[in-house]
């Protein structure tokens, strides 16, 4: 316990990238817990906006998606795409279950909650899912749909970070193996990381893209 009163094992507030005492118990730092309220809030909200436009439409095969702003960005390509049900069910169906858990697992972290070495295990699997699903969605959107999904585009910007901090953090408190060099490098850059992987799904758009951007804009 520090003068202040402060146990310093416990929290972790410095955004040190060596594992407090709370964190190797399975807690996590505020920042963390933080991130997935943000994200899992964000991502929620984006797959019921997605969720209202797929009912709509389907009750109304010529209603407007709220989000089809040109011919480039819009969400009717893609809610009547084959790709919208990839596993036999709408894909928002996903986000509507999934983003939910991760505010409630935010939370339980920030009221300084600890999780079991399986529990973070899982954690890394599913978001880890996430984006592995979220980068094939992108492919399609740049090479086989040609547009872009503003409400896809919110749930690609949040599970990028939500896997790279997930996993930065996971391998700080041991939950996967990793050196600690290693912990010590995902922790340090994670902003750097996720900022990086940004980058490349831009230059991914471009790309794909490309003829399409020059007649919009």
């Amino acid at each position: 316990m520090s003068a202040s009163g402060i146990d310093e094992e416990q929290v972790d507030v410095t955004g040190a990238h060596v594992a407090t005492a709370h964190q190797r118990a399975g807690g996590a730092s505020p920042g963390f817990g933080l991130l997935l309220v943000i994200t899992g809030v964000v991502g929620a909200l984006a797959a019921i906006a997605l969720t209202l436009d797929y009912i709509n439409l389907l009750r109304d095969p010529t209603y407007v998606p709220t989000c089809d702003l040109n011919p480039l960005v819009g969400c009717g390509d893609f809610l009547g795409s084959p790709q919208a049900s990839a596993f036999g069910f709408p894909n928002v169906v996903i986000g509507m279950i999934t983003f939910p858990v991760v505010v409630t697992i935010g939370v339980m972290l920030l009221a300084g909650g600890r999780a079991p070495r399986w529990f973070w295990r899982a954690m890394v699997a599913g978001t880890a899912f996430g984006v592995v699903f979220v980068s094939w969605l992108q492919y399609v959107s740049f090479t086989v749909i040609g547009a872009l999904c503003p409400y896809c585009m919110v749930v690609w910007v949040v599970m990028i970070p939500l896997f790279v901090h997930t996993l930065a953090r996971a391998a700080q408190n041991g939950a996967i193996p990793a050196s600690t060099a290693t912990a010590m490098f995902l922790v340090r850059y994670r902003w750097a990381l996720t900022g990086l992987w940004y980058l490349l799904v831009v230059a991914g758009a471009m790309f794909g893209l490309g003829d399409r951007l020059l007649l919009i804009f």
